[in-house]
């Protein structure tokens, strides 16, 4: 075989297997290693404008592309032997020739026949990829492909994966980017963010460095966060420490921001590369694979008239196909005087809009009324999403609306999913916000949508998902429906529905529950709201050591309920403020708050579960005290309680087993504790509770402390607080860092004692609790003595 044809029987082979054809950097290796096998990458290189790593990386992911598409051990040494094989097999065996896709009208290097022309810009990225750039900022109007080009060079290039950020087209939409690295840390790296934004971004940074293989960052209508100026908004600072992080020489990532202006902050070191339109010969290639009669003259002019953007280009084949039979000609004389006193996208997307609503005023109210969706942290819509939206159309009728706006280019499918380009969207919502009720009416039709579409949730798209819901209901100042989505339980993962903002917490994703209560939260005018929203933030702030916070959350809740008589919600404030006392080892104000809530709990059997959580907390109090007696009674009657009830949740059976097994130890039955630990320990794996698994093998390591089993207690501490400082619980990290300074003190360990002594001091003082400074001091008394 020749090179041509090698290169055309290899491709059709990967398509048939893949689905895929071969880049032009695979076809340029098979092509030169055809000729000579022997030439080396460096050889390829030179030849070409690629650099030899570039080749070699490239290289070893074919190889093993073809293995699976040969189903043979195949390298650059022996390719070629494999396929003539291959052939001389397939030819022996009379099986037809593997039909020769790019002679039946696919093209080997681009399927996407809405992908034209840009073969340069993507040959130029990658040379500046080569040469080390790190974030490209690919500015241009709207319309011209800065998205779509983004995407096709993430693809073309074999990204493992791309990291995304669509940011919103209006500022109050604008997810706070402290949300955004959460979520990346936790889908994309398995990693827990930190309390602070300071070290999520730091843990990004070290996540970026470490990893070898290609990681892309697509960021995505950058300049909703940009001011006249060209700098981030006020508010919006933050993004350009992301944007640091991102542009750091060491990252092992690629980021590509698309925007229609420049971004002007000197701290960002970004290369900007400016997107012009398409030229002549691309409009023609598109219009001719849409079997549209091309003249050469009247393509000239509209791609002049439209600068040769992308975006109209489409729209232009949609309303020519739809409404002139495929007539350019036609087209063109009726509207070539009106598009041409204005040369810009706006005015062909308005005037398309204007026509849609005088001969098909359904399609045209769908299209207004999509404007109302994000597309942000949930980039595009089910059918369901856009079916909600025409309630006022028959049903029989509602998938042809849908058809009759693809048709005309004016919203975007892909894989059963919808959405509409930034331009058509600011077009659909200017007009849709100029009826109010219509505007409110659609905002609350997606917010139901959204709410109906996750029942529960066991992932952070879930959470997501379902917190679109939210935004609706404040475009429309609905702030009691708003707080309803964050309040609203779903599932049954803790034997009752859990609320949205707990799963964002148990998701990891604290910074999400800060943004969207904070925002609502002084327009709720429902105390019982109030209350629970409180409650949740308490929560939060806990987790991450703000204790002077949380208890400032539980104080505002407790003022909102001496208004109401509502037990349950009394009892749960007062047990958190207890646990909130705990932390920062107030004791006999802890003791008082789990009393306070026993006595609540016997008036009524329905709160058995919290008598059970009290008990267990109340026992541990007395066991560092000097009421051993009473702690020990109290421990047996709580175990009793824990596991009689039916109401205790399986995060709270996690909670009381821990305290169990720490009163057990001060009792000194290690025995016993042990075997509370083992428990914990299971039940938090089971449910995925990271905090608390990190919380039961510290307790762990100190029970081995105590049994002078040092390497495997040390074993433990390091697990421990490895688990948590990733997710930056900084109390129990406090905590961790004393008991493994106790185990070092145990062993002689006097330097390492000390300094674990003090990180757990630094910490301590961070959350504001003196007592527990205290507390580490009298430990390190001895190296005095």
């Amino acid at each position: 075989m020749g090179v041509e044809e090698a290169l055309e029987f290899v491709d059709n082979l990967v398509f048939l297997k893949t689905g895929e054809h071969l880049d032009k950097t695979q076809r340029i290796i098979l092509s030169h290693l055809w000729e000579d096998e022997k030439r080396t990458y460096q050889d390829i290189a030179n030849s070409v404008r690629y650099t030899e790593a570039h080749l070699k990386a490239v290289g070893a992911e074919l190889w093993h592309l073809l293995s699976r598409v040969l189903e043979a051990k195949v390298s650059k040494s022996t390719f070629q032997g494999v396929i003539q094989r291959f052939r001389t097999t397939q030819q022996s065996l009379k099986i037809g020739d593997i039909p020769n896709l790019a002679g039946n009208g696919t093209k080997p290097q681009d399927l996407d026949s809405n992908f034209v022309g840009r073969d340069r810009q993507i040959a130029e990225l990658h040379t500046l990829v080569s040469r080390g750039e790190k974030l490209i900022l690919i500015q241009g109007e709207g319309g011209v492909g800065k998205t779509r080009l983004a995407r096709k060079y993430f693809k073309s290039q074999k990204f493992n994966f791309v990291l995304e950020l669509w940011m919103a087209t209006e500022i109050q939409n604008l997810t706070p980017v402290e949300s955004v690295v959460e979520e990346w840390l936790r889908r994309y790296f398995n990693e827990e963010p930190g309390g602070d934004f300071g070290i999520s971004l730091e843990r990004l940074r070290r996540k970026l460095r470490e990893q070898t293989f290609k990681i892309g960052v697509f960021i995505d209508n950058l300049e909703t966060a940009l001011d006249k100026n060209g700098k981030f908004l006020e508010d919006r600072r933050p993004y350009v420490e992301l944007l640091r992080v991102l542009a750091d020489s060491d990252v092992h990532s690629v980021t590509l921001v698309t925007s229609r202006e420049r971004l002007r902050e000197s701290s960002v070191e970004v290369y900007l590369y400016p997107l012009e339109g398409l030229d002549d010969e691309a409009w023609r290639e598109f219009f001719s694979s849409c079997h549209i009669n091309c003249d050469c003259t009247i393509l000239s002019e509209m791609c002049r008239a439209y600068g040769g953007n992308a975006k109209a280009m489409q729209i232009l084949r949609g309303a020519i196909l739809t409404d002139f039979s495929g007539d350019i000609h036609a087209y063109w004389q009726e509207n070539c005087t009106y598009l041409l006193g204005e040369r810009e996208l706006k005015d062909l997307v308005a005037s398309q809009f204007t026509r849609l609503q005088e001969n098909d005023l359904e399609a045209y109210r769908l299209l207004c009324r999509l404007g109302c969706y994000r597309y942000q942290d949930i980039p595009s819509l089910p059918i369901e999403g856009v079916l909600c939206l025409l309630w006022d159309v028959p049903e029989q009728k509602r998938r042809g609306v849908i058809k009759a706006l693809q048709d005309l280019s004016l919203i975007e499918a892909k894989k059963g999913q919808y959405w509409l380009h930034p331009v058509i969207r600011d077009e659909a919502i200017s007009r849709l916000r100029l009826v109010t009720e219509e505007w409110e009416l659609v905002n609350r039709k997606a917010a139901e949508s959204w709410t109906q579409r996750v029942t529960a949730i066991k992932s952070i798209t879930d959470a997501l998902t379902a917190l679109e819901a939210y935004y609706h209901y404040l475009e429309i100042s609905d702030f009691e429906q708003a707080g309803d989505v964050i309040l609203q339980g779903r599932g049954k993962q803790w034997s009752i529905g859990l609320p949205l903002g707990c799963s964002f917490y148990q998701l990891g994703l604290l910074q999400k529950n800060f943004s969207v209560i904070k925002r609502i939260i002084d327009d709720i005018k429902s105390p019982e709201r109030l209350i629970k929203l409180y409650n949740i933030l308490g929560y939060t702030y806990r987790i991450i050591g703000c204790i002077r916070e949380a208890i400032e959350c539980y104080d505002k809740s407790e003022e909102i309920l001496d208004n109401l008589d509502i037990k349950q919600t009394k009892i749960s404030i007062l047990f958190n403020t207890g646990l909130c006392k705990l932390d920062l080892l107030e004791m006999e104000a802890a003791e008082d708050c789990f009393k306070s809530v026993c006595n609540l709990a016997q008036q009524d059997s329905n709160f058995d579960n919290y008598m059970a959580y009290a008990q267990c907390c109340l026992a541990f109090v007395k066991s560092c005290s000097n009421f051993k007696e009473d702690a020990f009674y109290i421990a047996e009657d709580a175990f009793s309680a824990i596991s009689l009830s039916t109401r205790v949740t399986l995060w709270g059976m996690g909670h009381s087993l821990i305290n169990l097994c720490l009163t057990y130890k001060n009792l000194g039955n290690i025995k016993k504790s042990f075997d509370f630990c083992q428990r914990a320990i299971f039940s938090s794996k089971e449910n995925s509770f990271t905090q608390l698994k990190a919380k039961a093998i510290s307790c762990l390591a100190g029970l081995y402390r105590e049994e002078r089993e040092f390497a495997l207690a040390l074993l433990n501490h390091s697990e421990a607080i490895k688990i948590l400082n990733k997710i930056g619980a900084k109390s129990n990290l406090a905590e961790a860092y004393y008991q493994l300074a106790l185990t070092h003190q145990a062993m002689g360990k006097i330097d390492k004692s000390r300094e674990s002594f003090v990180q757990a001091i630094a910490l301590f003082k961070e959350m504001q609790a003196p007592k527990q400074v205290e507390k580490v001091q009298t430990a390190m008394e001895c190296f005095e003595k």
